[in-house]
This record gives C-alpha cells, sequence and structure tokens, in this order.
C-alpha cells in the first residue's frame, strides 16, 4: 500500500520511535493556526467549567498531526488517554471494555474512526450522547437491557476520510477540525525544532531543501531530517547544508517536488502508455502494477495538490505540469480540453 516509502504519508515503525519529536503542549505545535486557537478557546472554556472536554473529530491527510494534537488535548486537560484505532475495536464488548476503565475527562483516541464496525458505531452514540451503555444482558426472552452509567470523557476522532463517516456519528461531534497540508515556512520552523530535539547540525539552505520536498506533511519532513542526518554523519562533516541535503534525497530518488519513483511511474504510465488520459483509475493501477485504492489514497492526493492530475468524467489526465516536471514535451489535444472545465466530476 506504499506505506513502506520514505515520502510515505502513513505511520511507520520508525515513526512510533520517534516520539520525543511530537509536541507536548499547544504552544510546541506548530502550524494549523486556526485550529489551534479554536481549540485553545474549547481547552479553556472546559477547564474553568471543571468538564470533560466536548468530542473532538480530526480529519485531514495522514502526518499532519491528528495523533499530536489528541495528545496534547489530553496533556492540556490534565487527563489520561487511551489510544486505539476503529478496525481494533471489533466487538461492542471491546467498546465497553475501553469505556468502562476511562476516568473522569480522560481522553478516548479513536484512529481511523471511519473503519468502526456498525454495531460498534452504534454502541458509541449513547456513550458519547448520554455517558452510557446500553448492555443487553441474558439470551432470548429473558434479555433485558441494562444502562450502564459511564464518567464523562472526551472522544477525539481522527480520519482521513471524513464523508465515510455516518451522519449519526458526525453529528455527535461538537468540534470538527479540518487539518491542512503544511507550507514551507511551518515545515522550516517544524524541521528546525526536530534537529534540535535529534542535535543535528544545519543551516537554513539546508532546512529548505528538506522542507520543499517534505510534500508539505511534517511526518515526512521528520523522516526527511533523520535520512539527511544520517548520510551527513556518514558522507559528510554530520553538518547539513543545502548541498548535502540534496545529494542525500537525491540518493533516496526523492525529487525537488518530493515525488519519488513510485509518483513518478504512475505520471509515466498516464503520459507514456495512455498519451497523457484520460484513462480510468483501474486500468491505471493495471498498467502501474499498483491496487486501485492505493492510487486513490496513496498517490493521487499529493500529485492532484500538485496540479499534475486531473480527474475529468473520462478518467485521469497528466497535465502540462506534469510534463514539465518529467521533462517531457507537451502536446496538447484539442479534443481534451472540455475536460478541463470540470476537472473534480464523479469518474468510474
Amino acid at each position: 500500500m506504499g506505506d513502506d516509502r520514505i515520502v510515505g504519508p502513513d505511520m511507520g515503525e520508525e515513526d512510533y520511535q520517534e516520539g520525543s519529536l511530537r509536541p507536548r503542549h499547544l504552544d510546541d505545535y506548530i502550524g494549523q493556526d486556526q485550529v489551534k486557537e479554536n481549540l485553545r478557546i474549547l481547552l479553556e472554556a472546559a477547564r474553568k467549567r471543571g468538564e470533560a472536554l466536548d468530542h473532538v473529530l480530526l480529519y485531514g491527510p495522514p502526518g499532519l498531526g491528528k495523533t499530536s494534537l489528541s495528545l496534547i488535548i489530553a496533556t492540556e486537560m490534565g487527563s489520561n488517554i487511551r489510544m486505539t484505532s476503529g478496525p481494533a475495536i471489533e466487538h461492542a464488548g471491546d467498546l465497553a471494555s475501553i469505556l468502562t476503565a476511562l476516568d473522569e475527562r480522560d481522553v478516548l483516541f479513536i484512529d481511523e474512526i471511519h473503519r468502526l464496525s456498525r454495531p460498534v458505531e452504534e454502541r458509541l452514540y449513547s456513550a458519547m450522547e448520554d455517558f452510557a451503555l446500553d448492555l443487553i444482558i441474558g439470551k432470548g426472552p429473558s434479555a433485558r437491557s441494562v444502562r450502564l452509567p459511564l464518567k464523562p470523557f472526551t472522544v477525539v476522532g481522527a480520519t482521513t476520510r471524513v464523508g465515510a463517516l455516518t451522519a449519526p456519528l458526525r453529528d455527535r461531534f461538537g468540534a470538527i477540525y479540518r487539518l491542512a497540508y503544511y507550507d514551507d515556512a511551518a515545515l522550516q520552523h517544524i524541521i528546525r525544532r526536530s534537529a534540535r530535539i535529534l542535535r543535528v547540525g544545519l543551516d537554513d539552505e539546508g532546512v529548505a531543501e528538506i522542507a520543499r520536498r517534505a510534500r508539505g506533511t511534517p511526518r515526512i519532513a521528520n523522516r526527511l531530517l533523520k535520512r539527511v542526518r544520517d548520510y551527513a554523519q556518514v558522507r559528510a562533516d554530520g553538518f547539513i547544508t543545502r548541498e548535502v541535503a540534496r545529494a542525500a534525497l537525491e540518493a533516496l530518488e526523492v525529487d525537488e517536488r518530493g515525488l519519488d519513483p513510485s509518483d513518478r511511474n504512475v505520471l509515466r504510465t498516464i503520459i507514456e502508455k495512455f498519451d497523457g488520459g484520460p484513462v480510468g483509475v483501474e486500468t491505471l493501477a493495471a498498467s502501474s502494477s499498483e491496487e486501485v485504492e492505493t492510487i486513490e489514497d496513496v498517490y493521487e492526493p499529493y500529485l492532484l495538490q500538485l496540479g499534475f492530475v486531473a480527474r475529468t468524467p473520462r478518467g485521469r489526465v497528466a497535465t502540462r505540469l506534469a510534463y514539465e516536471h518529467l521533462k517531457l514535451p507537451y502536446r496538447e489535444d484539442p479534443a481534451l480540453r472540455s475536460l478541463w472545465e470540470t476537472p473534480d466530476a464523479e469518474v468510474e
């Protein structure tokens, strides 16, 4: 699924090991200024009332800091946090054991909350709304419903697919925040902070070179920093300059826009095998030896953000920017012009 790529946004084993890079408090969290300010007000109001924070839903592409924000919420509230994911809660009984173990004002972080099973999700409704759990005791005619009270707690849900959430679940979140890709200035700030923690020496040009190739994602920026650090320690004097960063990232085959060989393979497939498109996603997946879900969830979002690929009613099309990036001659097909008027239309 592409999660082993150095520029893959999904969390890998190495990212779990570098918990020291995560900010601990809201003031240390870089970027997402509007989200941060709204969350600051929410936290302060809940502390003043001495109540559990309202349920919070965080959505956006992977690697932008949803898990970090959940940890910050727990820290700022002076509460404990229990972390799990939608696929990990297989049965309603699993949910019940988690919820009954929570203390007052604790935080329950559910990653990939859109992947909760329907029975678990329906059991979560009353827990979030009424702080109570409806249990069925016994079977058959003797079965009876018991309402088990819960201590007030906060659910922090994280998802990359907010549209996949059912309306009843989404409506039970009092605060919904969208996390956006970071600009270069914020990424440079993050890289400098991480470099101080990792005790890595680097100059402004080295920082800029790493930030430019980090795809607007802090997780990728930190991962690239660590790989450039390794290169600098082995092939240079341990200090990261623009030349050292460029040489390290070129050795990793990460180009100036953060594309790796897999991204370029998708673009070249559209351009060289299908004359720039349009091509359906299933055909594209088969031709590039990838899964359809990998194309849609891993490669396509960043290519769309860069403007290298456009979605049309007839399929994916490579843009002039993609040709220029790959240094390939661009031949405009007049028959495709009408497709650009509705680039976000539904495709096959």
